[in-house]
């Protein structure tokens, strides 16, 4: 086949590289170049000279031709919009999902990937086929897998993308980054927004809305604690971050409309009712809602899944009960959800 493979300088997506070439087939990488320069320097130091440093070794290594592809422009008006939009609403976004579907699978599909049979990527997920639909499986790795952040990818996404490395789990990956002697064998992995690298989301955030000073309050009693610089830098359930003696402190909830951030020390007696919730603007991998009333969930990117009950309020959104609270339940974020290592599909949590 000929494969477009989408490298990040990191061992994970090198790795796949020379998977995919061993099999056989054609293969072309592409580095995806995203952020403005004019940002960058805002911004501070971001990696990407470094990563692309690291692929073009990786290439030159297996024989592997590297081309850079920006989307620059697509990626600020799709994820950079899309993230500023979410937090003035005072909601959570979570970039890393839309990432995927509308540019590592999407704009880049539409300017270059349609002249090859599959995209290729270094994420830790299956792509499996029942019944004619193809859905994601989790992998071997319950700490790396990432069906949670491709849990958007439409049908026809899923049926020309390519997960090399969705069969190992991570120490394995790094065995095999040794066996090859790749370049990048012993570089770390990379945290951050997307394709952010090391620059933090508050700075992100900071340069893009600004600061608006607020009062933290708190949440039983009205009392003015403090002043913050503007609720889009809060979550419900943050801790860090607060910056106030006499705690800990929790946030409880943000208000938009009067840039309030209300906070409590005693938030899990508070909170004691955080296990419902609805979703909407969901994603089937079928076309459409799984039929079981029971399902497994996760909030977010990670090992932890609840089982839930599952039912179909009828309008296109989802009533979801969990088993037990969960302390950082965010309107914004996704739900995913799986049957037996099935990833189904996710909504938005309303």
């Amino acid at each position: 086949m000929k494969i477009a493979m989408l490298v990040s300088g990191g061992v994970d997506s090198s790795v796949a590289l020379r998977l995919v070439k061993n099999q056989g087939h054609d293969v072309t990488a592409f580095y995806l170049k995203i952020w403005l320069e004019d940002e960058l320097a805002y911004l501070g130091e971001c990696p990407w000279q470094e990563d692309l440093d690291y692929a073009q070794k990786v290439c030159d290594q297996a024989g592997v031709e590297l081309k850079v592809v920006s989307l620059q422009q697509a990626y600020h008006e799709k994820i950079v919009a899309y993230t500023i939009k979410t937090i003035k609403e005072g909601r959570t976004p979570n970039p890393d999902v839309l990432c995927n579907t509308m540019i590592k699978f999407g704009a880049f599909y539409d300017e270059v990937g349609k002249e090859y049979d599959a995209i290729a990527t270094g994420h830790y997920a299956q792509v499996v086929k029942r019944d004619g639909i193809f859905y994601l499986h989790q992998t071997p790795d319950p700490i790396k897998d990432q069906t949670y952040f491709l849990s958007q990818l439409t049908p026809a996404q899923l049926s020309r993308v390519m997960f090399p490395i969705g069969e190992y789990k991570k120490s394995e990956v790094r065995e095999l980054a040794t066996l090859y002697d790749l370049p990048n064998k012993n570089r770390k992995d990379s945290q951050g927004l997307c394709f952010l690298g090391k620059i933090k989301f508050r700075d992100f955030v900071k340069h893009h809305v600004g600061t608006n000073p607020g009062q933290l309050v708190e949440y039983e009693t009205g009392k003015v604690w403090g002043e913050h610089e503007g609720f889009w830098f809060y979550t419900v359930g943050q801790r860090q971050g607060i910056g106030l003696s006499h705690g800990p402190w929790y946030v409880v909830k943000t208000d938009p409309e009067t840039n309030t951030v209300f906070i409590s020390s005693h938030y899990k007696e508070l909170e004691k009712t955080r296990d419902t919730f609805s979703i909407g603007h969901c994603n089937w991998f079928a076309g459409s809602a799984p039929h079981q009333t029971t399902l497994k969930v996760k909030l977010r990117h990670g090992p932890q899944e609840y089982t839930c009950s599952f039912s179909n309020n009828g309008d296109g959104t989802f009533f979801i009960t969990l088993p037990e609270d969960d302390q950082g339940l965010a309107a914004g974020q996704f739900a995913v959800f799986y049957d037996n290592g099935l990833c189904l599909g996710s909504g938005v949590i309303l």
